[in-house]
């Protein structure tokens, strides 16, 4: 307890926005992008961009590090990454009197902020090597486990539009990731904003407006704030009708969904409600903290059928149904 009691509600929200602020100073616009990655980050979960290529999926992630002072790598996904390449590998070494042993070769894993770019590149047994890290922060070299440093958080990107050579991600992978973020085409005046900063003699840099023990602390304060029944309730509800077999699942639900949102779904909502009512300055948990929550929280963890995919129904619509159907 002693991290939730050495960091007030007013302190988050201020730590909060200091590196919004900085990032801001970077990626131009993208407000709803930066701060659903903050949430994620001080969840101490994992996100997934979907987005066409340049729209700065990349810089966020880097520009974050520096923001919290952490340490920063990248993984570009391509069909020939193996495993080993990721999270490293045993080397055999000689040392000064000619004796050779085993030393461990950290892979790019061990970092604070992890890219792991255009993921549904890699094959489904790369991928898989990315689970152990994303849900249990350690990884098993040689029957050996090492943990990863902490904080640790894993922004995974993919393209929407070009799906040639792809693998795309099992429905186990894609429940690992605490929010999927949709990354919007920036307008005109933003557009013009990008220009300035880019294509001129200085490029904006973040300072570090937290570091790392910060962050962890948090993430422990964020799990600390109380939630009512009724709105742990409303979670679960909302959850629940997202499968086809529920009494209280709309018609969109019953019609276009093969398969509902999982608990892991209802964990996401509450622990981001948490931290969205701490980042407006309140220490409780509205039912609008959650409603603001669904769409990044359920949208990847529904399970469309064949008729969705026919009419493109995306998960989203499915997800406003819900809402507008489950009673507060």
């Amino acid at each position: 307890m002693e991290n939730v009691l050495s960091l007030s509600p007013d302190a988050f929200r201020q730590t909060a926005e200091a590196i919004e602020a900085q990032v801001g100073r970077v990626v131009v616009g993208q407000r709803a992008l930066i701060r659903q990655t903050l949430i994620t980050m001080l969840a101490g979960g994992n996100a997934l961009l979907e987005g066409v290529p340049g729209l700065g999926k990349t810089m966020l992630v880097r520009t974050l590090a520096e923001a919290v002072d952490c340490s920063f790598a990248r993984i570009q996904f391509t069909p020939d990454l193996m495993p080993a390449d990721i999270v490293g590998t045993n080397l055999v070494v000689e040392d000064e009197q000619g004796r050779r042993r085993f030393q461990f070769e950290a892979g790019p894993i061990f970092a604070n902020l992890v890219l792991a770019d255009e993921i549904n590149r890699a094959t489904p047994k790369t991928q898989s090597a990315m689970l152990e890290a994303m849900q249990e922060h350690n990884v098993t070299v040689a029957k050996v486990t090492r943990s990863l440093p902490e904080p640790f958080f894993v922004l995974a990107t993919q393209n929407p539009l070009e799906m040639e050579g792809t693998y795309p991600l099992p429905e186990a992978q894609l429940d690992r990731f605490f929010f999927k973020i949709d990354v919007p085409y920036p307008d005109v005046d933003d557009l013009v904003e990008i220009a300035n900063r880019t294509t001129g003699a200085e490029i904006p840099h973040a300072e570090a407006a937290a570091d790392g023990e910060t962050i962890l602390q948090m993430q422990a304060l964020a799990r600390s704030v109380p939630i009512a029944a009724h709105v742990t309730a409303y979670a679960a509800r909302l959850v629940k009708a997202t499968h086809p077999d529920d009494e209280n699942a709309p018609d969109a639900v019953r019609r276009y969904v093969r398969y509902g949102a999982s608990p892991r779904g209802m964990q996401a909502l509450i622990l981001a409600g948490k931290i969205i009512a701490l980042l407006e300055g309140r220490y409780n948990v509205a039912l609008d903290d959650l409603r603001a929550a669904a769409l990044p929280a359920l949208r990847h963890r529904l399970i469309l059928n064949f008729e969705a995919q026919a009419e493109g129904v995306a998960a989203d619509t499915v997800i406003a149904a819900v809402l507008e159907g489950v009673e507060a």
